[in-house]
């Protein structure tokens, strides 16, 4: 908890900082424009924050974003499928995504870098090759206009991305903290052959973080493809797995596995986002996004390391 508490503490001192610096800040629009993305990104870092737990990685969500985002629009606007029918393939085709690295990474013994570095080029190509290059697009919505209403719509001025991000984010902290299957993720990432020899089958546990990572990122997929209202297959969601590596990161969660939580990560997720509106009040060219994030991670691996030497050495002392 004292990490939660940090990240919290610094997050109000950034944000009093950036309304000091340009009080458009405190604005209603970019509040709201603010919320709508701490909500999209909170959503699918939460995700990938899972799978960090377990002690793996998943840089494949970018590119996820690109294929969904390109079949959904084909599905609404081209092949005129129900938009409900379009919405539940999305999200299984992404749970799905999400189980084959499961697989290729517990019963194949695959690295999870290499597995999901593989799907960030494949699902870019495909999504390059099904949009043949061109950028895909919602028209007026005619058809689906409650789907582009709800995911780009507010409940009174709460935009609905902030609430599902919410609403996952209760769903989860309750499946992490407070159960056995959230024992059984921290127990994986922090020794996996132990876990197993106490009976944990290890190999479901870190599967089933993937398949939650995948069903996420399509959940996420959605609301950022009508964001956009458009789907660039060779851009969209560029590098959107390093927002959630870095909000993971930087909540509290260690790249070694076995902590993290999911209060952490959603303020990890709004810092970044706080962080990258104030390089744009400022002026501030938008290219040092990537600097911050790098920063971020850097950051966070050299804390997590010092820690993990002082923990060891107050271990070998009191022993």
């Amino acid at each position: 908890m004292r990490k939660e508490l940090g990240i919290l503490t610094l997050l109000a001192v950034l944000c009093i900082l950036v309304a000091a610096l340009n009080p458009q800040f405190l604005s209603a629009a970019n509040i709201q424009n603010t919320s709508r993305l701490i909500g999209t990104y909170g959503i699918f870092s939460i995700g990938v924050g899972i799978v960090i737990i377990t002690g793996g990685i998943d840089l494949s969500v970018g590119s996820m974003f690109a294929l969904l985002g390109v079949l959904l629009s084909l599905m609404l606007t081209q092949w005129h499928w129900s938009p409900l029918v379009a919405v539940a393939v999305v999200v299984a085709l992404g749970s799905l995504l999400g189980g084959i690295h499961g697989f290729l990474i517990t019963r194949l013994s695959l690295q999870p870098f290499l597995v999901t570095l593989c799907g960030l080029l494949l699902y870019r190509g495909l999504a390059r090759y099904i949009a043949s290059d061109a950028v895909q697009g919602f028209g007026a919505g005619v058809g689906f206009e409650w789907l582009r209403d709800f995911t780009t719509g507010s409940i009174g001025r709460v935009p609905m991305p902030f609430v599902l991000m919410v609403a996952i984010a209760a769903v989860m902290w309750v499946m992490l903290h407070r159960s056995v299957y959230g024992r059984y993720l921290f127990a994986v990432g922090q020794n996996e052959e132990a876990a197993r020899y106490s009976g944990i089958n290890s190999r479901r546990v870190i599967a089933s973080a993937y398949v939650i990572s995948g069903f996420l990122a399509g959940i996420a997929a959605i609301l950022l493809a009508f964001y956009t209202n458009s789907v660039s297959p060779s851009s969209h969601g560029n590098f959107y797995e390093l927002y959630a590596i870095a909000a993971a990161v930087l909540g509290g969660c260690s790249l070694r596995g076995g902590e993290g939580s999911i209060l952490g990560i959603v303020a990890g997720t709004a810092l970044l986002q706080v962080l990258r509106n104030l390089v744009n009040l400022l002026d501030i060219p938008s290219s040092l996004d990537f600097a911050v994030m790098g920063a971020v991670i850097l950051i966070g691996v050299i804390v997590d390391q010092v820690l993990r030497t002082r923990r060891s050495t107050k271990m070998s002392a009191d022993s």
